[in-house]
């Protein structure tokens, strides 16, 4: 993937398409999944939309009983305990993961955390990309053979316009000199998106591509972390906590990209890419606004996205991968 190939290439969908029309006319039986977060917010859409059109659909929850309550409806979906933080744990989930299927077609990485109080975790990660980069990085490694053994698998990674605050932090990436919960966000969105760009690049000897996202702007559990009047002095929500930015989209809406992503015939034989609206995104200068959209060039860098990779393989311990 080179800078050249990140430019839009006029699907027929926008930022106001749905999970519906998206999915239109797509029969996936047969076909399996693994969405992170999928029992609540984009996550829950993404599910809901993956098994409608006869998918197979594991969903890993920090929350198992919850997810269990909210997808009592949706037929041929599956939880499996597991916290995202917790490398230990997510090698544990992986492992009933691998036990239960013989190949991954999808694997959609939804869950995510934003804007959190100062959080360590294991031997004192920064909390935000413990949990958004590293829990993620190391359940693709641990079910790396099941996607090398589907038939031209996709991983989905959700970035965020979020990115655009700062790139990896080499100097400080755990924040040890002052904790800033946003630009600890941002990097940890830099990192989704550097992640899809080195897995492809691993992956796609073996027919594994990958693609990171920016969803939109949807009020959703991602802002649990954020008081009501924080909300409102960003100009999203009123006091009664209604959205009253006119650039949200509805949970529908926001997970198209990552649906789209993951079906459509215009990104066969493409990867390594960062998408929006349904469509890939162009490079941003930097500088520009976060909602004018775009992604920064840093953010999808095959250089950076190897030293992170590096630096990852050495945090988590996991295998190397790819051919």
């Amino acid at each position: 993937m080179t800078l050249s190939d990140q430019q839009p290439l006029a699907s027929l969908f926008s930022a106001s398409t749905t999970t519906e029309e998206v999915m239109a006319g797509l029969d996936l039986s047969g076909s399996t999944a693994v969405v992170t977060g999928g029992y609540s917010g984009l996550g829950l859409e993404t599910t809901r939309a993956l098994t409608a059109a006869g998918a197979r659909v594991v969903v890993p929850a920090r929350r198992p009983d919850v997810a269990r309550a909210a997808l009592r409806e949706v037929s041929s979906c599956e939880v499996v305990p597991m916290d995202l933080a917790d490398i230990d744990g997510v090698r544990s989930a992986s492992a009933q993961i691998r036990a239960r299927l013989g190949r991954l077609d999808l694997l959609m990485a939804v869950a995510g955390v934003m804007a959190t109080p100062e959080r360590r975790v294991g031997p004192g990660w920064e909390g935000q990309l413990a949990a958004n980069h590293f829990g993620h990085f190391a359940l693709a490694c641990e079910l790396y053979p099941l996607l090398a053994a589907a038939d031209g698998a996709r991983v989905v990674v959700n970035s965020s316009a979020g990115h655009t605050l700062t790139g990896i932090r080499w100097h400080d990436p755990h924040f040890r000199a002052g904790y800033d919960k946003w630009l600890a966000y941002g990097q940890a969105k830099t990192a989704n998106a550097l992640f899809a760009v080195h897995l492809d690049a691993v992956g796609r000897s073996d027919g594994v591509r990958a693609f990171a996202l920016h969803p939109g702007k949807i009020l959703t559990g991602l802002q649990r972390e954020m008081t009501l009047q924080a909300q409102i002095d960003r100009g999203w929500v009123d006091e009664y906590g209604k959205v009253v930015d006119d650039g949200f989209k509805s949970p529908s809406q926001g997970a198209a990209t990552g649906l789209w992503a993951a079906t459509s015939p215009l990104l066969d034989g493409r990867g390594g890419l960062y998408l929006e609206d349904c469509d890939v995104a162009h490079v941003s200068a930097p500088g520009t606004p976060m909602d004018d959209g775009g992604v920064r060039a840093y953010a999808v860098d095959p250089d950076e996205a190897a030293r992170l990779w590096t630096v990852s393989l050495a945090a988590t311990g996991c295998t190397p991968i790819g051919g």
